[in-house]
């Protein structure tokens, strides 16, 4: 065993493969942020760990104890307490059930006993999460009970509190694998060393945390900019204006080149939509068709399977990544494209063949297939990132796919899929796993149904409406048919004011968000997590799938279509609500209504949360006149995250806090400390709650 970092340990048995995520990953451990955690010993004995070798590949055996509640394994759409279950770590943009299947697999997990386990391997590794005691275990417990099952669920239903049990894990076809060990002492404090491990938390440009807005996939250049014109004249803010596949000449597979028919000046259009104050995002995927200016540059270093009649760059390549980052930074990011949407860089098993490459592939750095599927996203994100890099400019976009030490990049996963309830256990669990996950808005079935997705994407790591099927905005109509033919609500307007007001509340919540995605990177602290990873002695959070944590001080309940009200939990302590500041004592349940206009939000008694006037968009000068709330008589005080917004001079230590605090005698006070030479907030106000 070798201790790597403060608080992280490594066990290597046997002989590990060449192509891992920690051998792949460009990022920097954090050892200086970590030497700050506190310092124990390691969380497992490594007596207690087994390995053994089988015609499979290889088994290991970690002690699981009866008390223990097992969290993370990376997006799961279907399940939050993974106690009992087996999970398979597999790429697959369709997980119909409770298998382990995702978007976004990776293979740690977490526990409420306090510590961390990572598995360093690209395979499709499966984890038996306490599924199974070893042979003569349950003898006694078997023997003493006296109840007969007669009922389905009597006969079937899975019985975890028989005692200790094992984690078992299968790793296919290798013959050694890395096991990285993470201390605690709590569940948040391991989580903050896994993500400080894999480089720290990304901290997204300013301008990515405004509202965004995904247009019609046959839109034009006109019908661009008429949007564009529209949402200025009617205020409703939006920073981020993304095109769909109908920007390419050719988009599957892709050509990376404008269409001469939808975007004839496309300089034109990005200095257009720029001098707006909107930024650019662009959708693609990776696979590369003939027409492609690149095509001939990537053959020699691409697998060998087409997807879509178009290659498959190996992006584990230095010579693919220069040539794919090289390309995008001199056709896009150089004129003024400031993201991009990486689509099926997934895999899935429910939809034609042809979707992606197969497991048997082959590829020019070693990898077959299977190795590649689940390390394709990452790889993918790593090489456009590089491209921005070059430039000293950040991004914020969106991938299909991601997987292990993806925390440091600027990456927002999103689905195909659109259940609203899985799309908020997406925020919840994300956050175990260093990944960031965006309930975006595709569609809806009523206005209700619009506006409670707006209210939970309002609160999540990216604020996005897709419309790629609605010419129109969905406030005028949520019928896709309707819409493409012009037949408008009558009372639109209306609608359009409820989403003014929750694309303002968005505007609000920046500078308190930026704040938290400082925190982010410079303590692995996920902004967007499970009530357990903060209250993991409460055993009332174990299964709480559907309330999360928004930064340090606000607990956020979203409510889906046909709910008027629900059940909020509200843990340890005195809590307020956001709108009312109405009081309420925690470690209770509460039955909580709210109008359309609202969402069940609670902010801890005594904070002081910055409140920004809201503003149409994040322009790279932007200041931000702030109101203070006070909640509480007593409040703790807070540190305002401030730099440029938009270039990495952050890293160097050009940045401030600003700290505000609050004395009932003598009100309000600030201070600025740091490097940064300007001001991006100024406080004008102070609001005290009743």
């Amino acid at each position: 065993m070798e201790r790597v970092g403060n608080g992280i340990w490594k066990l290597r048995f046997g002989v590990p493969e060449t192509h891992t995520p920690v051998q792949l990953s460009e990022a920097r451990m954090r050892h200086k942020e970590l030497d700050g955690l506190s310092r124990n010993s390691p969380p497992i004995n490594p007596n207690d760990v087994t390995f053994r070798r089988t015609s499979r590949g290889t088994v290991l055996e970690l002690p699981l104890q009866a008390s223990e509640n097992i969290y993370g394994f990376g997006l799961q759409l279907k399940r939050m307490n993974h106690t009992g279950r087996k999970k398979v770590i597999r790429v697959n943009s369709d997980p119909v059930a409770d298998t382990g299947d995702s978007h976004a697999p990776v293979p740690f997990y977490v526990s409420t006993a306090g510590y961390g386990v990572f598995v360093d391997t690209a395979r499709y590794v499966t984890f038996y999460c306490g599924t199974n005691p070893q042979k003569g275990t349950s003898r006694d417990a078997t023997l003493a009970a006296q109840k007969l099952g007669t009922s389905e669920r009597e006969l079937y239903e899975k019985h975890i509190d028989q005692g200790n049990r094992n984690m078992s894990i299968d790793v296919p076809s290798v013959d050694g694998v890395d096991v990285y060990l993470f201390e605690g002492p709590t569940m948040k404090d391991v989580v903050q060393r896994y993500n400080l491990f894999s480089g720290g938390g990304c901290l997204p440009p300013m301008w990515g945390l405004g509202m965004w807005y995904r247009i019609y996939t046959k839109a034009d250049s006109g019908d661009a900019k008429r949007l564009a014109n529209l949402f200025r004249e009617e205020r409703m803010p939006i920073d981020v204006f993304g095109l769909e596949p109908g920007w390419q000449s050719r988009s599957y597979s892709c050509s990376f080149a404008w269409s001469e028919e939808r975007f004839p000046d496309h300089e034109e259009f990005i200095t257009t939509l720029n001098a707006m104050n909107y930024r650019v995002n662009l959708w693609e995927h990776a696979f590369t068709h003939p027409s492609s200016e690149m095509y001939w540059d990537l053959l020699p270093y691409s697998g060998n399977f087409e997807v879509w009649g178009g290659l498959v760059p190996d992006l584990g390549m230095q010579e693919s990544r220069d040539v794919f980052a090289g390309y995008h930074l001199d056709r896009f990011v150089k004129q003024g494209i400031s993201g991009f949407k990486l689509d099926e860089c997934d895999n899935s098993d429910y939809v034609q063949s042809n979707w992606s490459f197969p497991d048997i592939a082959t590829f020019p750095s070693g990898m077959d297939g299977e190795q590649m599927h689940n390390l394709f996203g990452l790889l993918y994100q790593s090489t456009l990132q590089s491209a921005f890099e070059s430039v000293g400019e950040r991004t914020y976009s969106q991938v299909r796919s991601s997987g292990p030490l993806a925390s440091s990049y600027p990456f927002v996963l999103y689905s195909d899929l659109y259940k609203h309830e899985d799309f908020i256990r997406g925020i919840v669990n994300s956050g175990f796993s260093g990944l960031l996950w965006t309930p975006e808005v595709r569609s809806a079935d009523s206005v209700e149904d619009l506006i409670r997705r707006i209210q939970t994407t309002v609160f999540s790591p990216l604020a996005l409406l897709n419309c790629w099927t609605f010419p129109n905005p969905p406030w005028m109509q949520v019928d896709e048919d309707k819409n493409r033919n012009g037949e408008f609500f009558d009372d639109y307007e209306e609608v359009q004011k409820v989403c003014r007001s929750l694309f303002e509340l968005r505007m609000k919540l920046i500078p308190y968000l930026y704040s938290s995605f400082a925190e982010y990177f410079f303590t692995g602290t996920p902004p967007f997590r499970a009530l357990v990873l903060d209250y993991p002695d409460d055993a009332n959070t174990y299964e709480i799938d559907d309330a999360y944590m928004m930064g340090e001080s606000m607990l956020v309940a979203p409510l889906v279509a046909g709910q008027t009200k629900r059940m909020v939990y509200l843990p340890l302590g005195t809590w307020r609500d956001f709108w009312t500041h109405e009081v309420f004592e925690g470690e209770n349940w509460y039955e909580v209504e709210a109008d359309l206009y609202h969402i069940p939000v609670f902010v801890k008694d005594n904070t002081l949360l910055p409140l920004a006037n809201p503003v149409q968009y994040v322009a790279d000068d932007a200041v931000f006149d702030i109101t203070v709330q006070v909640f509480g008589d007593s409040p703790r005080g807070f540190f305002l995250y401030e730099d440029d917004g938009t270039t990495f001079e952050y890293r160097e230590g050009k940045y401030n806090k600003v700290y505000i605090s609050w004395d009932i005698d003598h009100g309000g006070s600030v201070k600025r400390v740091g490097d940064y030479p300007g001001a991006r907030y100024r406080i004008v106000d102070w609001a005290i709650g009743t």
